[in-house]
């Protein structure tokens, strides 16, 4: 086959894809009037996930199931903006990982704001300044984010959904590699590359700075400053990448919160997970022994436990832990209420699907 005929072929069917689309959209907008008299949220990331889990197992390729999630996120991005205009509150400046987390789960439609710190995040969604927020959670190399950790705890937003971010750490700067003198980034990313900086920078002073993208903006203005950030900081900072995947661990992923005032309800026909954080007596031994049993015996899977000082009582801590399941499943609940019987402390901090890293 000639390949303009090939072509003529992909022009047809992208005027069929097109016609398709706009007859999507058209749904969208009445499904959008039904939700406002309703007053129900335009945004719903359980039935979300059930339609790309649902696509995930009809496609036959050649396309891969994220190239499939990754054009439909797009697209219900597209016609979530036929009902509304979604307001999503990141830790910015543009171009922080946080700011690509957001645009992967939220597509390119809703009018994205950046924000200098994780507590502006929280509090931009609180007083209805921003419809959702993404914050940083958890690093697979570095670990927990204790400002979000903290932020949970006090504030009456709950998670509604998880993102997954694979991160190439990269070195910027307009400065050569051998007349590096400081390199700059948030705390998290200094560590994700602690040896690679060690064995090609070990004279280099390390200066953290509130994000990635931050670290960017100022290696652009000093002559002698890299920065430790991901290839679409240098593009819009206007930097040459010296170094690409300077991470220590090859497999380098951080996990991203979307925070809601509304709830997310059960994933129909798929995996949901659970947030909790809690606290114990702490003059009682065994106590987390004990407060861990109702899961065990219910047959609850743990998929994360984590301590952190609860910055309130001196050697009182707070236990975060996830586990799968949705709070509004039975033994879910069940398990719930039983261990509210052994802390000083309990919250839910949400219900929210599954996704894979």
């Amino acid at each position: 086959m000639k390949l303009s005929d090939i072509r003529k072929q992909i022009d047809r069917l992208d005027g069929e894809i097109l016609t398709k689309l706009n007859a999507r959209a058209r749904l969208a907008q009445k499904v959008g009037q039904c939700k406002k008299q309703a007053g129900e949220p335009f945004y719903v990331p359980n039935r979300e996930e059930a339609l790309l889990a649902a696509l995930a197992k009809k496609n036959k390729g050649p396309l891969g199931e994220k190239d499939v999630r990754a054009v439909y996120k797009e697209i219900i991005s597209a016609c979530i903006a036929q009902q509304t205009h979604l307001r999503i509150a990141y830790l910015g400046p543009e171009a922080t990982f946080t700011h690509q987390a957001a645009l992967k789960n939220f597509g390119h439609a809703p009018l994205m704001r950046a924000l200098t710190s994780i507590p502006d995040v929280f509090a931009a969604v609180e007083r209805d300044e921003a419809d959702y927020g993404v914050v940083p959670i958890e690093n697979s190399t570095e670990g927990a984010v204790f400002h979000s950790q903290d932020m949970l705890v006090n504030s009456e937003l709950k998670i509604i959904a998880q993102i997954f971010l694979p991160v190439s750490q990269c070195l910027l700067s307009n400065t050569p590699l051998s007349k590096i003198k400081q390199i700059v980034s948030k705390d998290v990313a200094l560590g994700q590359c602690r040896q690679w900086l060690l064995r090609n920078l070990p004279e280099g002073e390390w200066v953290e700075c509130a994000s990635t993208a931050l670290a960017a903006q100022q290696a652009a203005k000093k002559p002698g400053v890299a920065a430790i950030a991901g290839t679409v900081a240098a593009d819009i900072y206007g930097l040459k990448v010296l170094a690409r995947d300077i991470q220590d661990c090859v497999k380098n992923v951080t996990r991203f919160l979307v925070l809601g005032k509304m709830p997310s309800g059960p994933t129909k026909g798929g995996i949901d997970r659970t947030s909790i954080v809690f606290s114990l007596n702490k003059d009682e031994a065994g106590s987390l022994e004990k407060a861990l049993m109702p899961f065990s015996t219910r047959g609850i899977s743990l998929s994360k436990i984590e301590s952190r000082p609860s910055r309130s009582q001196l050697w009182e801590y707070f236990f975060f832990v996830d586990f799968l399941g949705h709070r509004d499943d039975k033994k879910i609940a069940a398990a719930m209420k039983e261990l509210e019987l052994r802390c000083t402390f309990l919250k839910w901090l949400g219900s929210y699907p599954e996704t894979q890293a």
